[in-house]
């Protein structure tokens, strides 16, 4: 389609619209609905044919009464929600901090109390795996962010788990929740 001096056209990739004052070989000039005259290659621009069609012919097989008494109709009711037992399931909660998992961390290094911390983590994400238990927090902390690191590289080894921050109201940021996905058999 060959545009023209005084044709009214939209932008392809954006949310313009005008009307062509100037062509210059590609080069089409268009004073936009929003008072400036941009000028684009003549592949970015379609031709609108009349701009009272365009929005007319959104509402052509509906009538303005049709569409008044629908937005006035009432609200259809959502179905009562339903919560399944896994739903009610309490939350196992698991804490990480070095201190509650020895009674005196004097004399260990700091690999040392990280190897604990996500043999910990491991032994319990596969006792929730084995009795069926369908969410874990892992309150780790905030510190420096390692043991957080570490517990995501744990968590990416398993298939059927999908793993977020916890809760921010109660954990703030020192806390990571588990969802493992349960499978209908079993």
């Amino acid at each position: 389609m060959k545009l023209k001096i005084n044709d009214a056209v939209a932008v392809l990739d954006d949310d313009l619209s005008g009307t062509i004052i100037n062509i210059n070989g590609s080069e089409i000039t268009v004073a936009t609905t929003t008072g400036f005259d941009l000028v684009f290659d003549s592949s970015e621009l379609v031709k609108i044919k009349d701009n009272l069609m365009v929005v007319s012919s959104l509402f052509s097989n509906t009538s303005i009464d049709s569409v008044l008494t629908e937005k006035k109709s009432k609200k259809r009711q959502n179905p009562s929600k339903i919560y399944s037992k896994d739903h009610n399931q309490p939350t196992m909660e698991v804490d990480l901090h070095i201190n509650q998992l020895v009674r005196n961390k004097r004399g260990m290094q700091n690999h040392e109390m990280l190897n604990l911390q996500l043999e910990t983590a491991k032994r319990r994400l596969e006792f929730a795996i084995q009795k069926r238990i369908q969410r874990i927090i892992f309150i780790h902390g905030v510190g420096e962010g390692v043991l957080k690191i570490e517990l995501q590289y744990l968590f990416k080894r398993y298939d059927g788990i999908k793993y977020y921050d916890a809760n921010y109201q109660k954990y703030g940021q020192g806390a990571t929740e588990v969802y493992i996905f349960q499978s209908k058999t079993g």
